[in-house]
């Protein structure tokens, strides 16, 4: 698969244009974005304000992976105000894409010692494959942001939120706020102006077997394909529990 690079202003475009997953031509994703500036913003202080709304606004689920297209659109994340981190980089993307700022999406393996004793044993590791992220152009520079862990599930895993102000590269910290190691970035796969949900899907399936023999007991099925959820997990009351034994 190809990266997208573009070598012209014209090239550009393609950061800005709506796709079947960054569907900001649904009324209801421009009105997000639209909702959360203000008239007169600059492009950076846009993409500030949208960054920390799909961050805070949006609830992140680890457990919200599903063998469905439909469900990684930036109009059904919006819908169930939920999702992981691929999910939500989707939607801070398609909202700063309706507020004619480029924006195209990230991916990188990480290891991620923030987690529950519940994903991990579902996971059988603790490597994220394709951790999701977003690169906004912004003063003529690729700026990278990471909207996943919203404010209320880092106070519960004791994480410092991470901040944007549309100059610096967000990413995850390296440490906790205890001085434990939380994140690392393994390998970068890259920019991509659309979700390479075949990719990403193929390779989860792969190496997290564990996890979807799991979640497809759960589940429904249609036209052969897994469409269902982990029934009754809920990560960040996970977090809660797990911390407050500490």
């Amino acid at each position: 698969m190809n990266k997208d690079q573009p070598k012209s202003k014209e090239d550009l475009t393609i950061f800005l244009k709506p796709t079947y997953f960054m569907d900001y031509d649904i009324p209801e994703v421009a009105q997000f974005a639209q909702a959360r500036c203000s008239r007169g913003d600059s492009n950076q202080k846009m993409a500030v304000k949208l960054y920390y709304a799909v961050r805070d606004e949006i609830r992140y689920d680890p457990y919200d992976f599903k063998n469905d297209r439909a469900n990684f659109k930036a109009s059904s994340v919006l819908k169930k105000m939920s999702g992981y981190c691929v999910a939500k980089a989707v939607l801070l993307a398609a909202a700063a894409r309706s507020q004619g700022i480029p924006a195209r999406l990230g991916f990188a393996d990480v290891k991620n010692h923030l987690s529950t004793s519940r994903l991990r044993a579902l996971m059988q590791t603790d490597v994220f494959m394709y951790h999701g992220y977003v690169e906004l152009l912004l003063n003529n520079n690729w700026v990278k942001a990471t909207p996943a862990f919203n404010l209320t599930l880092c106070t519960h895993f004791n994480v410092k939120p991470l901040e944007f102000d549309g100059t610096h590269d967000s990413l995850f910290h390296e440490f906790d706020t205890k001085g434990n190691r939380h994140m690392e970035y393994l390998k970068d796969h890259g920019h991509f102006s659309d979700l390479p949900f075949d990719t990403i899907l193929e390779r989860c399936m792969e190496i997290y077997p564990h996890f979807f023999e799991t979640t497809c007991k759960n589940s429904s099925f249609g036209n052969g394909e897994y469409t269902g959820s982990l029934t009754g997990a809920d990560f960040h009351q996970e977090a809660v529990d797990e911390n407050s034994r500490e």
